[in-house]
């Protein structure tokens, strides 16, 4: 139980509280003391400790009796999430349906096998090498209700999904080996699922081996900030053997309880919306798509826009490959009928027709970088009302950075937009990191920490606005003069081409030359250049000299080899990458 401490005034408003919700959560909705709240239900003969939940009536009276006005919550989500929730008018035709369950939590910790012992098969033996492979989504009944369970676990999956715009999953299982403890995945997953405001079910594995330690894993999730409910916190969690199917009911009711805490809603009668989960070129059927549906009921027959696609449904089949003529909510299902392969995490809806269908078409990819954050246009987006929170991810050099730096940004919160740090760690800037950052809409702050070749891809084709520092009072100034919208416009490098050192050759009077292979893009004369040996950049310049043969070009493509000659620098390796590049306002 908490403890006790003088009320907390606040000022009397209006308090949305949901169909049910625990003293805990009570309490910081009201921004009061849990102790309060217990008092005022023992007045009314309700004796319940912290993490008792309460219903809407009962909320009701103690949020009157403290001076403010309660008021149920509508079941629409905030502008941040992309969770598909009813609107308004909807709500005539709701009814519950299944939770979508995604597995999370380190490699080697079980995530496949719980998979198997779930579904009562063996997918696991008959995969190369015990990888996962991606064959969609499924769905287990448990006491006459039904579960949904994507079959991708691991969080870059279901951020990828996320990254595009949905967000399908409704619970996460965060598997953790109890002879192995909480490692870095884990907590990247943690990150991931908080992120996106997703409850977290933990399931404590291999407790059948002889070294399981469950105290210690306990702990060390305390110690990451989640707080099991056997130690008065509001996480649920279950010890579990997926090899010995040890503790899988238990595990499966849990979620049950879960998945009704959080009132998950869709209305079947309208038409369908649903979320690409898996997609293929299939050589006999063609493009096929398992989508997942999220509201509404998908038919056989109906015209559907799906990301940057569309087509008819001419047939579709369950997770169990039979042939079925409708996909009410939570229902995953493999369609045939579209013009073209999907991506997954892009949306379907369902059209009236051709013509509705490429507007709507026309209208995704308008807005396919819509909502990018930069600390450039930061400002604007709070003043407009559009950004209530500024997410960063961030990476060090190494761990002791992290806390002076996490501080410092979190001390320039004001009431108009708070920073948010959604993952920390230490090391480069990696893919994951940058799908995380696109997903949330937030940008990558980086400390004395390079950008992994790939991850720097990614954020020049997505729009992620990536700052390396190596100066701590600097990053945090940029922040802060971002955030009142005082930061000076500044320069981004747009990457034209990348080639790699094949060969070094001597020119005139010791001058060297690099021999390259252009691997992206196309060089240009005079552009800009930035010689890398592995994550380090050794030197900033011009071209000097761009030959082909012994012939002077202005130009050379991808796929060719070339000599380039860079001002002030000639301490070429073999092996060494330039990047050419060109400064754009940002």
């Amino acid at each position: 139980m908490a403890k006790a401490s003088e009320p907390t005034e606040a000022k009397a408003n209006v308090v949305e509280i949901p169909h049910s919700v625990s003293v805990r959560q009570l309490a910081d909705l009201m921004q009061v003391s849990a102790i309060d709240i217990i008092k005022q239900l023992m007045r009314s003969g309700i004796f319940a400790n912290i993490n008792q939940v309460i219903d809407y009536e009962a909320a009701a009276k103690v949020v009157a009796a403290l001076g403010h006005e309660a008021q149920l919550k509508p079941l629409v989500t905030d502008a941040g999430s992309r969770r598909y929730r009813p609107q308004e008018e909807e709500l005539g035709g709701l009814k519950l349906r299944p939770p979508v369950v995604t597995i999370m939590g380190h490699v080697d910790h079980g995530k496949t096998r719980l998979l198997d012992a779930i579904r009562q098969t063996n997918v696991r033996d008959t995969e190369a090498g015990g990888i996962t492979q991606h064959i969609g989504a499924y769905q287990v009944e448990v006491n006459g209700q039904k579960l949904t369970f994507l079959d991708t676990p691991g969080h870059e999956a279901f951020t990828a999904m996320r990254a595009r715009g949905a967000q399908v999953t409704d619970i996460t299982i965060l598997v953790v080996a109890a002879d192995d403890g909480v490692m870095p995945q884990t907590l990247e997953a943690i990150d991931h699922a908080r992120a996106a405001g997703v409850p977290i079910v933990v399931a404590i594995n291999k407790i059948d081996k002889a070294d399981a330690n469950p105290d210690l894993v306990k702990q060390q999730l305390a110690d990451a900030g989640l707080v099991i409910e056997e130690w008065g916190g509001e996480v649920v969690c279950v010890a579990i053997s997926a090899k010995e199917k040890k503790g899988i009911d238990d595990l499966l009711e849990n979620m049950l309880v879960v998945a009704e805490m959080e009132e998950l809603m869709a209305d079947p009668s309208r038409p369908a919306v649903g979320v690409v989960v898996e997609a293929e070129m299939d050589k006999s059927k063609g493009p096929l798509a398992t989508v997942l549906i999220q509201t509404g009921t998908l038919k056989v027959g109906d015209t559907v826009v799906v990301g940057g696609t569309w087509g008819r449904v001419r047939a579709m089949f369950n997770d169990l490959g039979k042939r079925v003529r409708r996909a009410e909510p939570s229902t995953p299902a493999e369609i045939l009928g579209l013009d073209s392969v999907p991506q997954v995490g892009d949306i379907l809806n369902v059209v009236a027709g051709e013509q509705p269908a490429r507007a709507l078409i026309q209208k995704h990819q308008q807005e396919k970088h819509a909502g990018v954050v930069s600390l450039d246009n930061l400002y604007d987006q709070i003043s407009a009302g559009q950004v209530k929170e500024l997410d960063v991810v961030l990476k060090v050099d190494v761990q002791g950075s992290l806390e002076p730096i996490t501080a410092s940004l979190e001390r320039l919160s004001a009431d108009e937009v708070k920073v948010r740090i959604i993952h920390s760690g230490s090391g480069n800037i990696t893919e994951s990191d940058v799908m995380l950052a696109i997903a949330s809409k937030g940008l990558i702050i980086g400390f004395g920490t390079g950008v992994e070749a790939g991850a720097r891809r990614m954020a020049d084709a997505e729009g992620v606005d990536i700052h390396i520092y190596d100066v701590i009072y600097n990053l945090v100034d940029d922040v802060d003069k971002a955030l009142k919208g005082m930061l000076e416009p500044h320069y981004i490098d747009v990457i034209e081409a990348r080639a790699e050192i094949r060969a070094i050759f001597s020119s005139g009077k010791k001058k060297k030359i690099a021999g390259l292979m252009v691997t992206e893009g196309k060089i240009s004369r005079g552009a800009s250049v930035r010689v890398r040996r592995g994550d380090k950049v050794l030197h900033e310049s011009v071209i000097e000299s761009l030959r082909r043969f012994k012939d002077d070009v202005n130009e050379v493509a991808a796929g060719y080899e070339c000599g380039v000659g860079i001002k002030d620098f000639e301490a070429f390796e073999v092996g060494d990458t330039l990047e050419f590049f060109r400064k754009e306002k940002a």
